[in-house]
């Protein structure tokens, strides 16, 4: 027994070195062929996946390798393990998790929904809900003796994604109405559209003559959240009109504020699947009487809600007119980006040709909400709900 203890010393020692022997020539001069620190793992928080990318010379220098480190412990699971990446210096190991699949919890994630104060154009609700997507990358010890001379390596990551929007900036001219969507405050996983149409099934996009739309003319819209998981429905809070592109300080005009807000506006689907629709009739605003053509801003606060949850978030109808008056007054203006400028031409007599409301765009045009994630990257890279 005397002999055998320092044989398997022995043994072990020539296993530490022979790893350290296949340390890769990228490391060897590489400033992190060094412990594991920190500031070794970068998170992403995209608007379709969660990207990691962890510094891998620090691996083997603690006696591990790429094949070694796995998500949350999935080993019986192939997408849970990292993919290498030799070409950047220094070289890093890759995670890639879809946050919008049905199988995104193939790799044991953790989701969490809360509940938090609104804040900015949500200041004036007290329930806007947060997702937060979290888990680790851990080593995998090969050593199949009773003792290791591996340290263990963890790594904790997490995304926080504010399910709000503020989906504004559509410009409307009567007569003459034009429509440009522009991305602004997006916060969350998908990409949202505004649709205008001009008929009650959706189906038919609307189109206006060069002089535009007449007074009264029903306006269709349709907002729609693409790249969800079936656990997320769309709500819109607030649609109002503006006479300049950004909600502040201008006139504006309130559509709804989680419910009807007249007889001219109807709500048809909210919260209640990831399309939301209403409709509202074209009118004019009064400080453009001396103007041929009314041009004001569609906006609208938008954000998701869990399916299961989505009615308590509507706005009680009484209490609209403060939130209204609140919420216009605290939209902020740096986040708005500003389309070129839409010209709305005077219809000369005998011209009837109708023309696409979108002129030489797109018919639909996309707005791609960037992800505000809240990141924290230590060794245990932790994360704060």
């Amino acid at each position: 027994m005397k002999t055998m203890r320092p044989l398997i010393i022995i043994l072990q020692l020539c296993l530490i070195l022979q790893v350290k022997a296949q340390i890769p020539d990228a490391c060897i001069t590489s400033p992190t062929n060094r412990p594991p620190e920190n500031a070794d793992i970068n998170v992403t928080c995209g608007t379709q996946y969660m990207d990691l990318s962890i510094f891998l010379c620090p691996m083997y220098q603690a006696l591990y390798n790429e094949s070694l480190m796995v998500v949350n412990n999935q080993l019986s699971n192939k997408l849970c393990f990292g993919k290498a990446d030799w070409t950047v210096s220094p070289p890093v190991l890759r995670f890639r998790f879809p946050i919008n699949d049905t199988d995104a919890s193939a790799c044991a994630n953790l989701y969490k929904i809360t509940s938090q104060t609104g804040s900015g154009i949500f200041a004036d609700y007290s329930n806007v809900q947060y997702v937060n997507i979290s888990g680790m990358v851990n080593s995998i010890d090969p050593s199949a003796g009773a003792i290791t001379y591996r340290p263990q390596i963890l790594y904790k990551f997490s995304c926080n994604y504010p399910m709000q929007y503020l989906l504004n900036n559509t410009q409307i001219g009567v007569s003459g109405v034009n429509i440009a969507i522009r991305d602004n405050n997006g916060s969350f996983i998908s990409t949202l559209s505004m649709q205008l149409y001009q008929d009650p099934a959706y189906t038919q996009i609307l189109t206006v003559p060069p002089t535009g739309l007449n007074l009264k003319t029903k306006i269709y819209v349709n907002v729609k959240a693409t790249n969800l998981t079936d656990r997320f429905n769309l709500l819109l809070d607030r649609c109002y009109a503006t006479t300049s592109p950004y909600p502040i300080p201008s006139t504006y005009y309130d559509l709804f504020v989680g419910c009807t807000r007249d007889a001219q506006t109807k709500i048809e689907l909210n919260g209640v699947s990831q399309t939301a629709r209403f409709s509202f009739e074209a009118f004019r605003f009064v400080e453009h009487k001396n103007l041929t053509v009314s041009t004001f801003y569609l906006h609208c606060a938008t954000r998701l809600c869990e399916a299961s949850t989505c009615a308590s978030l509507l706005p009680a109808c009484g209490t609209t007119q403060i939130r209204r008056r609140r919420a216009a007054e605290i939209v902020p203006t740096n986040t708005t980006i500003t389309s070129p400028p839409i010209f709305v031409g005077k219809q000369s007599v005998g011209e009837t040709q109708a023309l696409p409301l979108y002129g030489a765009a797109p018919p639909e045009i996309i707005c791609s909400s960037p992800l505000l994630g809240s990141l924290l990257s230590l060794l245990l890279f932790s994360w704060l709900p």
